[in-house]
C-alpha cells in the first residue's frame, strides 16, 4: 500500500503554501502516496492562486487525490499578514502541525511533510522550544526508535548530516559537546541511511577546534571527547572516521568519500550543505517514531507571491518521507511475519 502522508502548508506569511500547491499539481506526487492535506478550503484556494496551479482535492475513496483534512487552528478574522513574522501565522502553523500529529497518534497517517516556518512567528504564538524538532519531542513524548536521541539531519541527495548540538548559542556549544550526544549524533545518522537504502554507510566526524586542536594546543575536545566517542563507534560496528577538520571535510564528502558527516554544531553543516546544494536540502527530525520532513531553506518572505521560489527542497522532503515511511511499514510487516 502507498504510504499516508499528511502536509501542510507551513506559515501561511511565506513561500510554503505556493510549494505546497506546486507540489500537489505534479501527477507523481499523488501517485507516491495517499495524501491527507491539514488546512482549510481558503488556504488551499489562495495557495492554488498564488502557484497559478488549482489544487484538486478528494471528492470520493480512491479516486487519488490529496484529502482534505481539516486543522483545528482558527482563521484570524483579517486574515494572515503576508511577507513577515506575526503571533497569527505561528499559531496558525502550530495548529495544523499539532492536527498531523494527532493523525499520526490515532495511526491515520505514517509520515508528515511541512513546509517552512518562522521560528519567530512560533515564538511570538507561545512556543517556548528552541526550535521545532523539541516541540515535536514535547508533543509527541517518548521516543520508542533507537537510543533515544534526536536531532535534526540534513539531507542533499548523497549526503547527510547530523548535529551534536544545533538551536544553542555558540557560547554554550562548547558545554553540549559530550561523548553520549557524539555517539547519539552517530548512531542516528547511521541508522537512517540504512533506511534510505545505504547497505554500509561511511561516517565523517567533524572536529570541534581549528586544525582538530592540533594536539591539544588549542581545545582537548578532540582527545579527551570526540575520539574516543569515534572509537566505540568503530567497536560497535559503526564504519566511521574522525574527527576531521571541519574547513576540509566537506570537500571529501561531496566526492562521495563519505555518507554522512556528523557535525558539532549548527552552522558547522548548515553553512557547507547550503552551499552545496540549497534547492535540494532538506532537514528531518531525526530520532521521532514517526518521520517528519521539510525543506531546509526559511520562509523567503521577500519573494512569496512572485513565482520564483524553487520547488526543488519540497519535492525532496516529500520523496524522502515517503521512501523512510514505506521502509519502516516494511521492515514492521518482516518484524510481525512468522519466520
Amino acid at each position: 500500500m502507498r504510504p499516508r502522508i499528511a502536509v501542510t502548508f507551513g506559515d501561511p506569511a511565506g513561500v510554503g503554501p505556493e510549494l505546497v500547491a506546486k507540489l500537489l499539481a505534479l501527477p507523481e506526487t499523488s501517485a507516491a502516496a495517499q495524501i491527507v492535506l491539514v488546512s482549510d478550503a481558503e488556504e488551499v484556494e489562495a495557495a492554488g492562486r498564488d502557484a497559478g496551479v488549482p489544487i484538486q482535492l478528494s471528492t470520493e475513496a480512491g479516486d487519488g487525490l490529496p484529502r482534505l483534512h481539516p486543522t483545528r487552528g482558527v482563521r484570524p478574522p483579517g486574515g494572515f499578514v503576508r511577507r513577515q513574522a506575526t503571533a497569527e501565522g505561528g499559531r496558525w502553523s502550530l495548529d495544523a502541525l499539532s492536527t498531523a500529529l494527532e493523525l499520526v497518534r490515532e495511526g491515520e497517517v505514517d509520515a508528515i511533510v511541512f513546509a517552512s516556518l518562522n521560528k519567530t512567528s512560533m515564538h511570538l504564538a507561545g512556543m517556548t522550544e528552541n526550535d521545532e524538532l523539541h516541540w515535536f519531542e514535547s508533543v509527541l513524548g517518548a521516543d520508542p526508535v533507537g537510543d533515544g536521541f534526536t536531532c535534526e539531519i540534513n539531507v542533499l541527495p548523497g549526503l547527510m548530516t547530523s548535529r551534536v548540538t544545533s538551536h544553542v548559542s555558540i557560547a554554550e556549544v562548547d558545554a553540549g559537546i559530550t561523548s553520549e550526544r557524539v555517539l547519539g549524533a552517530a548512531r542516528l545518522l547511521d541508522r537512517l541511511l540504512r533506511e534510505r537504502g545505504t547497505s554500509s554507510p561511511s561516517l565523517a566526524v567533524c572536529a570541534l577546534n581549528p586544525h582538530a586542536g592540533e594536539g591539544g594546543r588549542f581545545g582537548r575536545h578532540e582527545i579527551e571527547i570526540i575520539s574516543p566517542a569515534v572509537q566505540q563507534l568503530r567497536e560497535e560496528g559503526i564504519d566511521v572516521q574522525g574527527p576531521f577538520p571541519s574547513d576540509t571535510i566537506f570537500l571529501r564528502a561531496r566526492t562521495d568519500e563519505f555518507d554522512g558527516v556528523v557535525t558539532m554544531y549548527h552552522d558547522q553543516g548548515q553553512i557547507a550543505m547550503k552551499l552545496i546544494g540549497f534547492d535540494r536540502g532538506v532537514t528531518i527530525a531525526g530520532g521521532l517514531a514517526v518521520p517528519i520532513c521539510t525543506p531546509a531553506h526559511g520562509t523567503a518572505f521577500d519573494i512569496v507571491g512572485e513565482g520564483k521560489a524553487s520547488i526543488g527542497a519540497m519535492q525532496h522532503a516529500y520523496e524522502i518521507a515517503v521512501s523512510v515511511a514505506a521502509q519502516r511499514a516494511a521492515q514492521r510487516t518482516a518484524a510481525a511475519t512468522p519466520a
